[in-house]
Parts: structure tokens; C-alpha cells; sequence
């Protein structure tokens, strides 16, 4: 078993942050979806679904090893198969020990209990999920937009059809499962015999073996490519929200089902408007004129044409004014958020002597 420090590259004292970072790092080195190494990017996950967790974490620095799915539990003759014994020997109440080394023990339920159970050969044959990001712009929120991306994923072999063998070729029954993908182990242990139904490694799960396997794909019946997705986007969408589209990700095997395709949405920032929820928000700067004797102004829209909004006089600033339906459409399709305008009153940087000999009056006047 790999030290799952060293696979991080962390110390043992690393926190979890530490333990976060790093994994991050190395997954999207070893994504295989990236063109990385999958046995490492599984090393890689198995080290941080461990070392993440608080509890199993804590079994790994004490004994080495996490019995996932099994606890103390009350054994024959009446004794507790106590996991706090790495390599030795379980002590009875009366002190005596019953001289059985439970390391193996573990080796025996791991293997046996803490395997995942045999997947049906759709299952094994089903190609993985993908993941992405697409950015959009907060004006493509409005009416929603097409989007087109350029996949590179596993795609169906051209060669063999997804078949996975050679044109012409003659595709048999497996001989070591008989057509069903699957074998049994039995192990004899002192406690008994123990029988678990596994994958089939000759033929993989598939109950099938091709006399001669393509020589393009190498029998898999998908190789590696590129591929052109077309997604819809609708309106009012928001910032990581997921998109599904089924059996646009990697092709499986042999003909398997494809995986699905997972787009999440990233709504880039404005320079003018923020978004809250389906509300838009926007600052407007008035003059000082503007905001005591009151008038029209003009605010902008984030479609385009600008508005006319009525600011009654004495208005103060920072005053928020609301314009319902100019917010975002509502993913549902029933109507939209509305606009928030916060009048900001300008203070004039430069003025002429005519303007300051005003302005004095004012001051003069109370004002």
C-alpha cells in the first residue's frame, strides 16, 4: 500500500488546507481527461478521500491502514475483533492473547468485505462523465445564446464501429467466465472459507473476447479524439449552475453507453451592473441641481437603450430607486427581476468663476 503522504507530497503534519491544495494540484495534472496518467490520478483520490477524512485519517497515522465498513464487532467465543492491534495479537479478559496476527485479518475483509460489488456489464462498458466550465457573459443571460465547445474525450473507434475488434473478425464467449463477466475467488482463512464473485480479467466483464482485437483501438472500440458539443443555454441562468447533457461524454467501451456531459456556467463580472439574484443593481451620478430641484434622467439598461427616471426634487443621495421588469428574466420563463438605481450625487471638480460666485450666493442664502 502506496504512503499516502508521499503520494500527496505532504508532510504529516500537513493541514487540511495543505491536504486540499495539493491534492488539487496533482488531480488536475493527472486528469486523464487532461491527458494524464489515470493509475496516478486514482492514487492521487485514494490518498485524499483518506487523508480528508478527520476520523480515517487518524486510523491511517495509527495503524497504517482504514477498515472502511467495519467496526468492533462481537467475534466467536465470546471476544471483540479490536482493530487496535496492528500485527499483534488480541487480548482476552483474562490477559491471554489468542495468537492470530490481525493484519491478516485485515488483508482477509478488505480484500473480501471493502471491494465495491461486481458492476453489470453495461456498467463496465458505460464511458465516464466530463466536466467543464464555460464562461459567459452577464448580456447572454438575457436571451440565452448557443454555445459551442471543442471536447477532447474518448470517442467511438472508426475503424471497428465501437466494436472493439477487427472487421471480419469473429467475436467468442469468453472462456474462463462462460459468457458472464464473472469469476469467484474463495479464500480459506481460520474463521471458514470466503466466497466473493469479481470481474472476469480476462475479458474484463464483457463475457466476450474478439479473435483479433482492433488494431486501433486495441480492442477498447474508442480511442481518443475530439468532438464538436453544441449547448443551448437558456435565459436567465446564473453562476455555477449545472447544465446536463446526456451521452455527450466520453464514449464507452465496446459500445457502452456514453457518459454524460456536465457543463457549469460562470457568469462573468460587469463593469457596470451587479447582479442579485434575477435584480440588477447600477449607480447613477446626478448633479446637485438634479437631486434639489428635481428632473428626468437618463439610467442605462443592460439591453441597450437607456430609460428615463423621474428623481423627485430633495432627493438625497444614495437614494435607491426601483424599475420593475429591467432585472433578469427568470429561469422558469415567467417574468424578470427589476433594476435598482442608487443616485450618487456628483461633486464637481472644476468650476468657473461664474459657477463659484453662484454657489457662494447659495451659501450666502443658507443653502
Amino acid at each position: 500500500m502506496a504512503d499516502y503522504y508521499k503520494v500527496l507530497g505532504v508532510k504529516k503534519d500537513a493541514s487540511p488546507d495543505e491536504i486540499k491544495k495539493a491534492y488539487r494540484s496533482l488531480a488536475h495534472k493527472y486528469h486523464p481527461d487532461k491527458g494524464g496518467d489515470e493509475k496516478m490520478f486514482r492514487e492521487v483520490s485514494e490518498a485524499y478521500r483518506i487523508l480528508s477524512d478527520k476520523d480515517k485519517r487518524s486510523q491511517y497515522d495509527k495503524f497504517g491502514r482504514v477498515f472502511e465498513g467495519v467496526g468492533d464487532q462481537q467475534g466467536p467465543n465470546g471476544f471483540r475483533w479490536g482493530w487496535g492491534h496492528p500485527g499483534g495479537s488480541s487480548d482476552t479478559e483474562d490477559g491471554e492473547g489468542y495468537g492470530f496476527d490481525f493484519q491478516d485479518l485485515g488483508d482477509i475483509f478488505e480484500e473480501f468485505f471493502g471491494g465495491q460489488a461486481p458492476r453489470s456489464r453495461d456498467n463496465l462498458r458505460k464511458g465516464d462523465d466530463i466536466e467543464v466550465d464555460v464562461e459567459i457573459a452577464l448580456e447572454d443571460v438575457l436571451q440565452g445564446k448557443k454555445e459551442e465547445m471543442l471536447l477532447h474525450k474518448f470517442v467511438q473507434c472508426v475503424r471497428c464501429q465501437g466494436v472493439g475488434a477487427d472487421p471480419g473478425s469473429k467475436v467468442n464467449e469468453c472462456f474462463s467466465c462462460r459468457g458472464t463477466g464473472e469469476v469467484q475467488q474463495i479464500k480459506r482463512t481460520f474463521m471458514g472459507s470466503f466466497t466473493k464473485v469479481g470481474i472476469c480479467p480476462e475479458c474484463n466483464g464483457e463475457g466476450l473476447k474478439p479473435e483479433s482485437p482492433c488494431n486501433v483501438c486495441s480492442g477498447e472500440g474508442r480511442v481518443r479524439g475530439e468532438d464538436r458539443v453544441t449547448v443551448q443555454i437558456p435565459a436567465g441562468v446564473d453562476s455555477n449552475q449545472i447544465l446536463k447533457l446526456k451521452e455527450k461524454g466520453d464514449a464507452g467501451r465496446k459500445r457502452g453507453k456514453n457518459g454524460d456531459l456536465y457543463i457549469r456556467l460562470l457568469v462573468k463580472p460587469h463593469r457596470v451592473f451587479s447582479r442579485k439574484g434575477d435584480d440588477l443593481h447600477v449607480e447613477v451620478a446626478v448633479s446637485l441641481s438634479q437631486t434639489t430641484l428635481g428632473e428626468e434622467v437618463e439610467i442605462p439598461t443592460l439591453e441597450g437603450p437607456s430609460v428615463l427616471l423621474n428623481i423627485p426634487a430633495g432627493t438625497p443621495s444614495g437614494k435607491v430607486f426601483r424599475v420593475s421588469g429591467k432585472g433578469i428574466p427568470h429561469y422558469t420563463g415567467m417574468g424578470r427581476g427589476s433594476l435598482f438605481v442608487t443616485t450618487r450625487i456628483a461633486v464637481p471638480q472644476k468650476l468657473t468663476k461664474r459657477q463659484k460666485d453662484l454657489i457662494q450666493k447659495l451659501r450666502e442664502e443658507g443653502l
